[in-house]
């Protein structure tokens, strides 16, 4: 298989796999009420059907990260793309709501493998240089089927019920996987993945990790509905002991979760930051934004899918257009940029009003979406590319792992700053506050390097390979 081919798979299967992730999270949210009635199901067991997901998804992105770097990012890309189409046809045929949730969870595991090895496989098969461009195309493809999963998923529901919304994913899932597993990875990548004698997995440290994640998410998705109740107190208190807990034990390890080229690369910490400052501060936006056009402009849910349809626009052309920005001008000045964008369109939301155009609307609308198409691009090239070949997985578990817990943390932000508050009343003080996460962020952004660096090498192949190729 010729290398140029071998990259069409590749980006196929990466596009196709961020996609159905992107789209699930979606079209979910709009068949809940149906699912509800159907299965007759109280509020709080549909909740979980988000919950179960988002949890189980946060504690194991960094260890599925690791295991594509030690077994192979195409074996456990194919195995969570399969593994997540099952499920969804699980789903769609589920019988009641417990199997809802259980199934949840292991398509939560399934997402997990298969998230941080659609940027490993990228990095494998792409030259540091050009890999910007396939970074943002998946980016554009997030942003798309995110924008369009309300839209299909309200249509769906509405005429065939919510067990279509995840049938819808099946397909292309399975398709995904199966185009993987037709890739043969260039030899260097292979190598980099043969694990050095006595190395490990560090499974200590993958449960104190995902166990403080776990609680995090948990945590930070109950404070929409409780507010800061003692269970939010509780999780927080578990997070952060498990947290120090597991910084303690990966200075001690011979063979930590995360290995120290990726902690000690300049770029990955800012660029993390800017990731989840960057989703923190659009999902929280969103969040109250979404109440004002439906609670004080009096907007049906498809009429509010479509107002802010310039957002999922403005991504889909701002992350391809970014990579070439980023080339001539670097990914601080990028990202900076970007940044920018994503304040002021915060800044402009702060304003709206129940006489607000929908001009003004539109125009806030592009300007997030702009900002963060070109930022999740960039500051997630960033990341990989500062990541040894041997350890690129555990960079995309890390930087699936900022936008898990940003969304989160943003909802939660504006639910806790919004508190009972009509939102007319909320809007402006609560955005301000997420425009001044968003100006964080571009601080953060200020760290990124003027110019591309280059590509961390990728390790020498383990002696048992070389002898082998000998």
């Amino acid at each position: 298989m010729t290398p140029a081919r071998t990259r069409r798979l590749t980006l196929v299967g990466s596009v196709l796999g961020a996609s159905v992730v992107a789209l699930d999270g979606t079209v979910l949210t709009v068949a809940q009420p149906s699912l509800r009635r159907d299965l007759d199901a109280s509020l709080a067991a549909v909740q979980w059907t988000s919950t179960a997901y988002l949890v189980t998804v946060a504690a194991l992105l960094v260890f599925a990260g690791r295991l594509g770097d030690r077994f192979g990012h195409r074996r456990v890309f194919a195995i969570g793309a399969i593994g997540f189409g099952a499920t969804s046809a699980g789903l769609g045929l589920a019988p009641g709501i417990g199997w809802v949730i259980g199934l949840r969870v292991l398509q939560g595991v399934a997402g997990a493998l298969l998230q941080p090895a659609t940027l490993g496989l990228l990095r494998a098969v792409y030259p540091a240089e050009l890999l910007a461009r396939p970074i943002a195309w998946r980016t554009s493809a997030i942003g798309l089927s995110a924008a369009a999963g309300p839209l299909v998923g309200g249509a769906l529901t509405a005429q065939l019920g919510w067990r279509s919304v995840f049938f819808l994913t099946v397909v292309p899932a399975v398709v995904a996987g199966v185009s993987a597993l037709l890739v043969r990875l260039p030899a260097a990548t292979e190598a980099a993945s043969v694990p050095a004698p006595g190395s490990g997995l560090d499974l200590p440290g993958a449960g104190l990790l995902g166990g403080a994640l776990a609680a995090l998410v948990f945590t930070l998705a109950e404070v929409p509905e409780h507010g800061p109740s003692p269970t939010v107190w509780l999780g927080l208190a578990a997070a952060t002991a498990l947290g120090t807990a597991f910084l303690r034990h990966e200075r001690r390890t011979r063979h930590p979760l995360l290995p120290s080229a990726v902690l000690r690369a300049p770029t990955v910490a800012p660029a993390l930051g800017v990731l989840l400052t960057a989703s923190a501060a659009l999902f929280g936006t969103l969040f109250l934004v979404t109440y004002f056009l439906q609670d004080v402009l009096a907007l049906d849910p498809l009429a509010c899918a479509l107002r802010a349809l310039p957002l999922a626009l403005a991504m889909v052309v701002a992350a391809p257009a970014s990579a070439t920005l980023s080339r001539r001008h670097g990914p601080r000045r990028t990202v900076v940029a970007g940044m920018s964008s994503l304040t002021l369109g915060a800044l402009l939301a702060s304003g709206f009003r129940p006489d607000t155009s929908a001009l003004v609307t539109s125009a806030a609308f592009l300007l997030l979406g702009a900002g963060f198409g070109a930022v999740m691009a960039t500051a997630t090239t960033a990341v990989v590319r500062a990541a040894p070949l041997g350890a690129a997985g555990v960079a995309g578990g890390l930087q699936q792992t900022a936008m898990n817990i940003g969304p989160a943390l943003g909802v939660a932000t504006a639910t806790t700053l919004a508190a009972d508050r009509p939102p007319a009343e909320a809007l402006t003080p609560t955005l301000l506050a997420l425009a001044a996460v968003a100006a964080t962020g571009t601080i953060l952004a200020t760290r990124l390097p003027a110019a591309h660096r280059p590509a961390a090498p990728a390790p020498a192949p383990a002696p048992a390979l070389r002898d082998a190729e000998r």
